[in-house]
């Protein structure tokens, strides 16, 4: 004998289904990278973000008492150079922006601008709310705070110009971390997914999944070994690490 479930509940739940998607949307696209190398990556790393600028590769480290802002290797992985934030600092996202370098704290509601060619603080600047991901566009920084939302600054004092709300299939998405500023779009670091999404910050609407759960190649893994740092390279190509993670890898992602 089969079952039948009543009139009513089919009708409710074909509503609900068909009210889960917003009328019209086209789908949002999902990605998959191509792997085109490895480099080796410092493990006691634990990465908050990555910019090249030109050939140079430049990476951001968290947690209290092991923060820094670091000068890397690109074809080798080896650390160049090192600062350290304060001990009681939790580093995040950085951008260069001309000869200086902006970091984010996590939990300290400040940016430290640092120069470029002596890895000197220059000063702190208060933000509001908790700092994540940052990158610049070439004329505003663009800041994540862990929610669904991008905030826009001034790259020369910090000030907030501007908020954008993040969408995805028309719904909130929240846990952007990590950002990169690529040809006007906004790559996000779906914390703590294996996915990085790309976001027009005119809208806020994600245009792009990237799947990015296929690059972890390196046995067990632990919690603590998110998924968390992209860096446009040119062209295609990207280089994509993690918190914690033994290399990162050198993929290419369709336009």
């Amino acid at each position: 004998m089969t079952s039948r479930l009543p009139f009513f509940f089919v009708s409710v739940l074909f509503v609900a289904l068909w009210t889960s998607a917003p009328a019209g949307a086209d789908p949002v696209r999902t990605l998959r990278p191509t792997v085109l190398g490895t480099i080796p990556h410092d493990t006691a790393s634990y990465s908050e973000g990555l910019v090249f600028d030109g050939p140079v590769l430049y990476e951001a480290t968290g947690e209290v008492g092991r923060s820094q802002l670091q000068q890397v290797d690109p074809a080798t992985g080896r650390i160049l150079r090192a600062a350290d934030l304060p001990p009681t600092y939790f580093g995040e996202g950085i951008a260069v922006v001309g000869d200086r370098i902006w970091q984010l704290v996590y939990d300290n509601p400040v940016a430290i601008e640092w120069d470029r060619a002596t890895f000197t603080p220059i000063r702190e600047v208060p933000i509001a709310g908790q700092g994540w991901g940052l990158c610049s566009d070439g004329s505003r920084l663009v800041v994540s705070d862990g929610t669904d939302r991008l905030y826009f600054h001034d790259p020369d004092t910090m000030a907030r110009t501007g908020v954008v709300d993040v969408t995805l299939d028309g719904r909130p998405l929240s846990g952007l971390d990590e950002l990169e500023c690529v040809d006007g779009q906004v790559w996000a670091a779906a914390w703590p997914k294996d996915e990085f999404v790309r976001i027009d910050p005119a809208t806020g609407a994600v245009n792009t999944v990237l799947d990015t759960s296929s690059l972890w190649r390196f046995g067990t893994r632990n919690a603590r070994q998110v998924v968390s740092s992209i860096a446009h390279i040119g062209g295609e190509d990207y280089l994509i690490s993690g918190k914690e993670w033994p290399e990162s890898v050198r993929v290419r992602i369709p336009a």
